[in-house]
């Protein structure tokens, strides 16, 4: 089947190269030409397990080309996925701008029968103007041209997208054309062989489930911390709550982590979105304020234990940082705990040095050098006064801990991802404090 995605950002660019893969014919459109040169010299602005060898692998067998080319897009795929960025804007809105540049491209240049499928995350309706804009340009140009606007939101995870992508455990779909619903069948049936897990619905319905899904992950993140807070308090262990609760076969285990809270470039922006959205309809999602709330407060919640310990002034104290991305396996510093860490640490006059196995060039390039920057986990410790975790890199789950204490220049260690057991970490002769342990 030949398809084209329009926009190689992160959603853009796993589906295109996933969908290669299975033997289709892909057209993927960049205005950027810079990056759209570099795809298609095979090298990968995005850090991803696997999708550089799957895009690398697929150019070379022309299953997957990267253009600058509108005309040449559209003409191309019967298929036009939409799979532009919608960032948040000052006010929360998702800005989709570039979604009705791409109806608009789309309806300029067609010349035959089109699906087109918002693929990116949008407000509820996004779809119905998305089609209003397409049938204003065709009645400029004067002609008929058939298509259908579907919805068909991603839900992939950072760290582990074409694993997501390759095996999803649902596909939704929002389509109210027999015909599109059809394509779209035939496009995903080598990703469901083993059992039907395509849900298929009203437009409206799949772009409303893609912020719902993220709204309530969102929601367990900031529930957990809560609690993890008041386990501290009582002197109780949220981990081991953590167990008991996630026995619960109503409950589950997944997304009831303590920590530093959640970040990145989906969970923060959908939220902000979707309450947007409510309140443009005069409903008020009061759940989702204060998720919000307990998330922005989480992610300094190791200042405050090192703020307790130190009082306010910090000057002269050097602290060792490990974990910079928002969650393992990405290089995203969007929305990173992290971020919100350093500006804190350095407010109060202390130095950070810090290391992350592949997110160190994109902090560099948006704090340049007002930290340091460690060639690995022990080399950031040296002199150290404290040593704070805040992503769960597996290379930090088992260290040498004698190694630790001797680089340490104290052996207090503030750990925001809870890999490590309190007791043990005592009997080691660390100062050890997780979250809600």
């Amino acid at each position: 089947m030949k398809l084209t995605i329009i926009g190689t950002g992160y959603v853009g660019l796993v589906s295109g190269a996933c969908l290669a893969e299975v033997g289709n014919d892909v057209f993927c459109l960049d205005l950027d030409a810079e990056k759209v040169a570099a795809l298609q010299a095979g090298r990968i602005p995005l850090y991803e397990p696997g999708l550089t060898e799957l895009v690398q692998r697929n150019l070379a067998a022309g299953r997957l080309r990267f253009s600058t080319d509108v005309a040449a897009a559209v003409a191309f795929g019967t298929l036009q996925i939409i799979a532009v960025g919608t960032p948040a804007s000052a006010s929360g809105e998702a800005d989709v701008s570039q979604v009705w540049q791409a109806a608009r491209a789309i309806g300029q240049h067609m010349t035959d029968y089109k699906v087109v499928i918002g693929k990116s995350t949008v407000p509820v309706g996004t779809a119905d103007q998305v089609k209003a804009l397409i049938a204003a340009e065709l009645a400029q140009r004067a002609v008929a041209v058939p298509y259908a606007v579907v919805s068909n939101p991603e839900f992939l995870k950072e760290g582990a997208a074409v694993e997501d992508f390759m095996r999803p455990d649902r596909i939704i779909l929002g389509s109210e054309d027999e015909r599109a619903t059809l394509l779209l069948r035939s496009l995903y049936q080598p990703f469901q062989r083993n059992r039907e897990r395509l849900l298929l619905m009203d437009v409206r319905s799949a772009e409303l489930t893609k912020y719902a899904a993220n709204a309530m992950l969102a929601t367990r993140i900031s529930f957990m911390n809560e609690l993890a807070n008041l386990a501290e308090v009582l002197g109780a262990d949220i981990e081991q709550v953590r167990h008991g609760m996630g026995s619960d076969p109503r409950i589950g285990y997944d997304f009831l982590y303590a920590g530093l809270g959640y970040g990145g470039s989906c969970f923060p922006k959908d939220v902000r979105a979707l309450r947007h959205t409510a309140a443009q309809h005069e409903v008020s999602l009061r759940l989702l304020g204060a998720v919000e709330q307990v998330n922005r407060q989480q992610r300094l919640r190791l200042v405050g234990k090192l703020t307790t310990l130190w009082g306010e002034d910090w000057q002269g104290k050097r602290l060792a940082l490990w974990g910079l991305a928002f969650k393992p396996n990405t290089d995203d510093m969007r929305e990173a705990p992290s971020l919100a860490i350093i500006e804190a640490v350095m407010a109060r006059g202390a130095s950070v040095l810090a290391y992350d196995p592949v997110a160190m060039p994109a902090t560099r390039a948006l704090l340049g050098e007002q930290i340091g920057y460690a060639d690995s986990p022990m080399a950031a410790l040296h002199e150290a006064d404290a040593l704070l975790i805040a992503t769960e890199w597996k290379e930090f789950r088992s260290p040498d801990f004698e190694q630790m204490r001797a680089l340490l220049r104290a052996p207090l260690i503030l750990d925001g991802r809870n890999l490590y057991e309190p007791k043990r970490m005592r009997e080691l002769g660390f100062v050890y404090h997780g979250i809600g342990r």
